[in-house]
């Protein structure tokens, strides 16, 4: 089925080469940090973790989100997502990729993502993370590849297929929990420090997860014969709807324990997010524009019309986007450096190379589930015509 990925058209190919074009500039920009060192980025002593580790976060829970795909078909029997299944694996099998290049570049140096696993503690929860993560790439690669190469012969999937996609269950919820365990662990750092970091997390990615999908979705209906169905899109649009509001509802939550407690150390980070300390708030407008978005999105999913309209959800689900990686990919992770334990107030700023580094990765990403979707939609055609 590889073959597939070498036929297309002009848009295809000229898609293909301006990401790869991406790519090679996030490598050249890799290569000047593997040369400085991590003194090119703007992380510091005060704050350790940036761009790099707020995108694995991010993308660990649109790995995460495939599940709600999984769950329906193969639990319940719900025939309308066998359609998309795949379509979710995939997604998954790229955004794993991604997550793992950011920890690698974040590391400084290759080598020291080997010796995560050569010389690993049982202590060490990037271990566990990068372990868990590792594992569920293989599983959804496994998965996926066996299920659609089953579709086209027009047989069931194998027995041992089926142990896989209901372990991957399970599987999907701990690569998420147990990344948020990365943050929850740290006795020091007070705006992580909460029991229902994990709740937020997988909320946030199970609304994350049907926004990208329903996009994608949409995309694959213009670009290909290949057709989600309304159905699926109108499901997904529920589903985005309730965990959009979950997600803010713990996020409310938070804040309420924080400022209720009175608590110096757990009010801090919140009010350097929504209104500066200290007169320094580089993150006051993000977090803003995060809370009114996820409220417009919310607004609008909550109304039958808007919501089923696809011209609306389209809109919906770009700014739901946008509204969770503001939070989750930028905010929630730096700011849990701000103040640090001596009261200090030291911001963040990504630099070039950073962010040059990011679209390099992200751009990798799209590359390969580009090339997934391409054998997926020709398979799917195939199938079609016969």
């Amino acid at each position: 089925m590889i073959d597939r990925a070498l036929r297309g058209g002009a848009g295809y190919w000229g898609w293909l080469g301006f990401l790869s074009f991406m790519v090679l500039l996030g490598a050249f920009a890799y290569a000047f940090q593997l040369q400085e060192g991590l003194k090119v980025t703007g992380m510091s002593r005060d704050v350790s973790w940036g761009l790099y580790i707020s995108q694995l976060t991010f993308l660990v829970g649109i790995a995460a989100s495939a599940v709600i795909l999984v769950i329906p078909y193969y639990l319940h029997n719900d025939k309308v997502f066998g359609r998309v299944t795949i379509v979710g694996e995939f997604l998954a099998v790229a955004a794993i990729i991604m997550s793992m290049l950011f920890v690698t570049v974040d590391l400084g140096y290759p080598a020291r993502l080997v010796n995560l696993f050569l010389y690993a503690s049982r202590n060490s929860i990037l271990f566990w993370d990068a372990s868990v993560l590792m594992g569920y790439l293989i599983l959804n690669i496994l998965i996926g590849w066996n299920v659609l190469s089953a579709e086209r012969k027009g047989i069931k999937p194998q027995g041992w297929v089926k142990v896989l996609i209901y372990l991957s269950i399970p599987w999907a919820v701990s690569i998420h929990t147990v990344t948020a365990f990365l943050y929850a662990g740290l006795p020091a750092r007070h705006l992580w420090l909460t029991a229902v970091l994990a709740p937020r997390f997988l909320a946030s990615a199970f609304a994350a997860g049907p926004a990208i999908l329903i996009l994608l979705g949409f995309i694959l209906r213009r670009v290909s014969r290949f057709d989600v169905g309304d159905e699926v899109i109108r499901k997904l649009s529920v589903i985005m709807t309730y965990t959009m509001i979950l997600n803010l509802f713990l996020l409310l939550m938070e804040i309420f324990t924080a400022f209720y407690s009175n608590i110096p150390s757990h009010m801090h980070s919140f009010a350097y997010l929504f209104a500066g300390l200290d007169g320094k708030g580089r993150l006051v407008p993000y977090m803003w524009l995060s809370v009114v978005l996820s409220l417009v999105a919310i607004l609008l999913l909550l109304i039958p019309k808007t919501r089923r309209d696809h011209g609306a959800l389209k809109v919906i689900c770009a700014i739901s986007l946008l509204s969770l990686w503001m939070d989750k990919g930028l905010c929630l992770v730096i700011a849990g450096f701000i103040p640090n334990p001596l009261e200090q107030v030291t911001q963040y700023e990504p630099t070039l190379p950073e962010i040059v580094i990011t679209f390099g990765i992200y751009s990798l990403g799209g590359l390969v589930l580009t090339v997934l979707y391409k054998i997926v939609v020709s398979v799917k055609e195939e199938i079609e015509t016969t």
